[in-house]
């Protein structure tokens, strides 16, 4: 039954339309006008904003599990549902440095869901375990490691149609193993590494263009040696993810990369639990625990964010002095593109799935609305 939503100030992605008209089917946007057209059921925003739902990249756990440790169904299935709570319609979980055994098992559960479920969870991204343990950060020492050729073979293998994105330290890579993953199709990010200015902008050249989450987990920006930092600033094909709730980077340095990336600076949430209402948690070596509104390891170091991606909106808006509909884009548009799923996630356009978020003037209110099983949740 074709619906239509009214009254409503629409951000595309492409352009901002007053009062326009979302005819949707099915859960697929049909079309985007001015006109209402007789004899179709009306959805009636009552002058609010709508924009296409958030993608969310980067995401460990739900409410209640997280993928790392429980690489199921369930867990992904929690993942999705928290996340659709806080304007999110798109994500990826994130399996984090793991065995080989259990990075199949996770690559399996996502295609397992995937296949029972056509919903919002649109593969998965693996962080590490190829990553410099001299950057992993709240990682387990006892699973980061270098790859070999049979593992990563086999990932490749299983995983091609499933990972979305992988974060690797390219620098313990071999040529023939980096070349494996840039001919496998998987989109690479820069992330947990040593990596010199210099390197950096040798491994973008080969393609590479994006990092994971800025300014964490890199060489920072120095003036005589600009490091990772400095060559994703600088290289203007490098989306630059960044977790922006004050304490993983601060507003102001979040501004500076935002004047200087622009379109391709984008948001995720890197969200251990959603909710914080998992207050402890221990898997293998990896801890966290709130504090002060954030997640930390017993090192003190932070482990995972507790933000979602409405609050990390919210934040572009409040604090990057950016337009409402900027703020949007941080979350939508901008994330597709960067993940090369551009024509067919992330704006209000004809064949796109018919997920929303509606908001007031200065997003202090955010809604999702998904009509994929024609349900509405708050945020």
């Amino acid at each position: 039954m074709k619906q239509a939503i009214i009254n409503a100030t629409v951000h595309t992605g492409d352009e901002i339309i007053s009062n326009g008209v979302i005819i949707i089917e099915n859960g697929i946007i049909l079309s985007v006008q001015n006109k209402i057209p007789n004899g179709i059921e009306t959805i009636d925003l009552k002058g609010k904003h709508i924009s296409a739902g958030f993608i969310d990249i980067q995401i460990n756990g739900g409410e209640k599990l997280y993928f790392s440790q429980a690489p199921t169904e369930e867990t992904i299935q929690d993942i999705y549902d928290s996340s659709l709570k806080y304007g999110t319609t798109q994500v990826l979980p994130c399996l984090i440095s793991s065995s080989k055994e259990t990075i199949l098992q996770g690559i399996e559960a996502v295609c397992n869901y995937r296949n029972k479920h056509d919903n919002g969870v649109i593969g998965m991204h693996l962080e590490g375990p190829f990553l410099n343990p001299l950057k992993r950060g709240a990682h387990s020492v006892d699973q980061v490691r270098k790859p070999t050729n049979t593992e990563l073979e086999e990932i490749i293998r299983l995983g091609k149609d499933v990972i979305k994105v992988i974060t690797i330290a390219p620098e313990c890579f071999t040529d023939e193993q980096l070349n494996m993953l840039l001919e496998s199709g998987i989109q690479i990010s820069i992330g947990h590494s040593t990596v010199t200015h210099k390197e950096a902008q040798v491994y973008f050249s080969k393609g590479i263009k994006l990092v994971t989450h800025l300014f964490n987990a890199m060489t920072q920006f120095g003036h005589r040696e600009p490091g990772l930092v400095g060559a994703s600033l600088e290289n203007e094909n490098v989306y630059t993810p960044v977790i922006l709730d004050g304490a993983h980077c601060d507003y102001a340095a979040a501004k500076l990369a935002y004047k200087l990336k622009q379109d391709k600076f984008f948001l995720i949430s890197d969200a251990t639990f959603l909710g914080r209402k998992v207050e402890n948690f221990k898997w293998d070596n990896f801890d966290a625990h709130l504090d002060n509104g954030f997640y930390r390891n017993n090192d003190g170091n932070l482990a995972g964010a507790t933000i979602s991606m409405s609050e990390a909106v919210q934040n572009a808006y409040n604090h990057l002095n950016v337009s409402a509909d900027e703020a949007i884009k941080m979350a939508t548009s901008r994330v597709a593109s960067a993940i090369g799923l551009e024509n067919k996630f992330g704006k209000i356009k004809v064949g796109f799935p018919a997920s929303f978020v509606q908001f007031n003037d200065d997003l202090s209110e955010i809604e999702t609305l998904s009509f994929s099983k024609i349900t509405t949740t708050n945020s």
